[in-house]
């Protein structure tokens, strides 16, 4: 069963241009990721510093082993120098109803 993974990012103002050039990146890698089915980045609209990365799982098994990769070697210390406040992550199951 596919997933749907919301990973919400409030940026620092003063480091947006970074965080376009970190983030780019860091979804190269993981649009590239065995089991990944896309990536889409949205901007809050009333807040520029406000953003969430739309990610697209072809399992739950696939986005744990992206998970555990990103705990890892794939870790991104560079984004923690970026962020204002701890990022959120929640998942979705995607159902056929």
């Amino acid at each position: 069963m596919a997933i749907i993974a919301l990973l919400d990012l409030k940026l620092k103002a003063e480091t947006l241009d970074d965080a376009k050039t970190v983030l780019g990146r860091v979804l190269t890698e993981t649009r590239a990721f065995e089991g990944c089915l896309g990536v889409d980045v949205l901007v809050d609209e009333d807040d520029e510093t406000h953003w969430i990365a739309y990610e697209r799982w072809e399992s739950a098994e696939a986005d744990a082993k992206y998970r555990e990769f990103r705990a890892g070697p794939g870790k991104t210390t560079e984004l923690g120098l970026l962020l204002a406040g701890a990022p959120g992550l929640t998942k979705y199951t995607v159902t056929d109803v």
